[in-house]
């Protein structure tokens, strides 16, 4: 219980900052779930950029016509603690050819539900290196707040991130800002749909222009095809000249239970739109 005050503390700092968004390897609001003790999670984020930068900019590759895929593996250790560890790869047009593009780590822990809150909330960090030829700044470091609400048929998600970089041309700059949110609504018992937002301002301290910041609109559907699965399919809308204008982004997830057979009963009480990472 005396973890509450440090919790509500570090809610109100990253609230009070403004959000890089995510790269187009994971395009994902979080909900404030985890993934249950003993079981494992693995996604395939699959991203291709139709309409996107289309010059090398400092020995980097051009985003347009990629495809990135991305595999997750998260596992739960018990009620309000995960890990999760990404690979992302990319495969692009004009010899860019198939490559590995980095590697990424995830721990994440949960307001437990003993606690009553009246949102979900958890908070995770992520660290990471991405090779040269995707990304200027090669090691990474983020911060996510979540919170989540289910209110009758509607569900809203908020992810204030704050983004550091720790090598590259934007060290100088501090942290950035990296706002994502997501509203949905359940249309049946199989299928939900809305929007997701995410949003970069720059330098915390030195926000860019409005048309240097990058600002994309995700219109989403989720599937639900059972407790054990996940699938979010949207298509993305870069609003700024600085975004890539769009997008076309799926998540499908399988919840494994290798060590025990009691993590698909909580899977039965979250909500598709939440998902459980």
């Amino acid at each position: 219980m005396a973890k509450r005050p440090y919790i509500l503390t570090l809610l109100a700092i990253s609230f009070s900052f403004a959000a890089r968004a995510q790269g187009n390897y994971e395009i994902q609001v979080y909900g404030s779930d985890t993934v249950p003790a003993g079981s494992t999670m693995i996604e395939l984020h699959s991203n291709y950029t139709a309409e996107g930068s289309k010059f090398t900019t400092d020995g980097t590759y051009p985003t347009n016509d990629q495809l990135h895929e991305t595999v997750e593996i998260t596992q739960g250790w018990n009620s309000w603690f995960e890990t999760g560890f990404y690979i992302f790869t990319s495969f692009g047009p004009d010899g860019q050819g198939y490559k590995w593009v980095g590697d990424h780590i995830r721990p994440r822990v949960r307001v437990p539900d003993s606690w009553k809150w009246p949102v979900g909330v958890s908070l995770s960090t992520e660290v990471g290196y991405q090779r040269p030829i995707f990304s200027r700044d090669t090691w990474t470091w983020e911060i996510r707040p979540i919170i989540d609400k289910q209110l009758g048929k509607w569900y809203l998600a908020v992810n204030p991130a704050l983004e550091r970089s720790f090598h590259g041309p934007t060290v100088p700059d501090g942290v950035d800002f990296a706002p994502a949110v997501k509203v949905s609504y359940q249309f049946n018992k199989r299928l939900a749909g809305g929007f997701e937002y995410y949003g970069s301002s720059g330098p915390l301290f030195n926000p860019y222009a409005v048309s240097q910041q990058q600002q994309q609109i995700f219109p989403t559907i989720d599937v639900d095809m059972g407790p054990a699965w996940e699938l979010n399919f949207g298509v993305g809308i870069g609003m700024t000249g600085s975004t890539d204008h769009l997008i076309i982004k799926m998540i499908l997830g399988r919840r494994f239970d290798f060590l025990h057979k009691q993590g698909l009963a909580r899977l039965n009480s979250v909500p598709p739109q939440a998902g459980l990472n």
